[in-house]
């Protein structure tokens, strides 16, 4: 079968994470795959190495320094659609709004929700759920939010995690450089909910005072300017200096993860928690905000919160009794795989094929 997974991008974000882990696993099984992608910045190729059974297209994207966030979504979008050849394939399958909307007729993997105000990106996500022809949610709680807003039924397939990746990583040098540190994956942004995670840290640090916050990631298409400020405002009213990492290369981010002493996950909005799954394989122990979707996904291998002082609370329980999830966090990152993702997908394709 020939399948086109679609992109919007060459950077670490969770969807990208999740499209190349999906079109490896579906090569292994035999597919004829290509991944296409705008590749922004200049970029040729993706943030890491891709299965050479995997074939690329990463389309020329140039970025505009003057350029609006929706003037941004539109030029993807037409820049995407101008080079895609949809009949070379028998299924082309998008990944997020901006590919959506680049195809005319395809399957779409819902992976959360969003609510935008810029009115280019609010358009962009509707039709990107109400045009594709079949939907795919990783998780059932999501999949019941595309249910009662739009009265669409979506396949749920969960993410795989590379479990052994994590399992296997040796520490790094970060415990050197930062003690013991409570780690987040995913940049300052509003809804990886960083400015909660920043007054819980203030509160951990009043009785845990040698423990850091270090926060990776945060690739983005959006501007988040104007959170990032308000963020580093907030800290320094706080008299907190937390290590901000920015991008960190593919093949280190293990040890990152697997040296913390906690992983937090603070989302206000999530699909499935990849990162927190990938820190429970790591045997790090995790406390995510209290959502459906990820009570759904990690129930009994975390703790759970809902504002700062729940965290601050919470991580200090994680700090003081590390292993209290172990066997379950690692038991449930090792359920989930990408070739079990992949077969199910396989699965669907065939069935909308017939």
């Amino acid at each position: 079968m020939r399948i086109a997974l679609l992109s919007y991008s060459t950077k670490p974000r969770g969807g990208v994470v999740h499209t190349l882990a999906l079109a490896e696993a579906l090569a292994a099984l035999g597919q004829d795959v290509t991944v296409w992608t705008l590749g922004r910045g200049g970029d040729t190729g993706f943030f890491r190495p891709v299965d050479p059974r995997v074939r690329l297209a990463i389309v020329p994207f140039v970025d505009f320094a003057e350029e609006t966030v929706g003037e941004r979504i539109l030029r993807s979008i037409a820049t995407l659609r101008a080079a895609f050849t949809p009949a070379d394939f028998d299924v082309v399958h998008a990944q997020d709004c901006i590919s959506a909307n680049a195809v005319d007729r395809c399957v779409r993997t819902v992976h959360h929700l969003d609510h935008f105000t810029t009115p280019e990106l609010a358009a962009c996500h509707e039709r990107a759920i109400v045009r594709p022809f079949a939907h795919v949610c990783v998780s059932a709680a999501v999949a019941s939010e595309v249910a009662d807003g739009w009265g669409i039924t979506a396949t749920v397939i969960p993410n795989g995690v590379d479990a052994d990746r994590f399992a296997s990583a040796p520490p790094g040098p970060w415990r050197e450089w930062f003690g013991r540190y409570v780690l987040a994956v995913g940049g300052i942004e509003p809804r990886k909910g960083t400015l909660d995670l920043l007054e819980a840290y203030a509160l951990l640090r009043e009785q845990e005072p040698d423990v850091r916050l270090v926060i990776a990631g945060g690739e983005t298409l959006f501007d988040y300017r104007d959170y990032r400020e308000q963020w580093e405002k907030r800290a320094a009213e706080l008299d907190v200096e937390p290590a901000v990492l920015g991008t960190v290369d593919h093949g280190e981010l293990p040890s990152l993860v697997t040296s913390a002493s906690v992983f937090a996950f603070p989302s206000t909005k999530e699909g499935f928690g990849m990162a927190a799954m990938e820190a429970l394989a790591a045997g790090v122990p995790v406390v995510t905000r209290e959502l459906p979707v990820l009570r759904e996904v990690f129930d009994g291998a975390v703790r759970f919160a809902d504002d700062p002082p729940g965290f601050a609370r919470e991580l200090r329980v994680a700090l003081a009794d590390p292993t209290s999830h172990l066997d379950a966090g690692r038991a449930l990152a090792a359920r989930y795989t990408w070739p079990a993702a992949a077969s199910a997908h396989l699965a669907l394709y065939r069935t909308l094929a017939s």
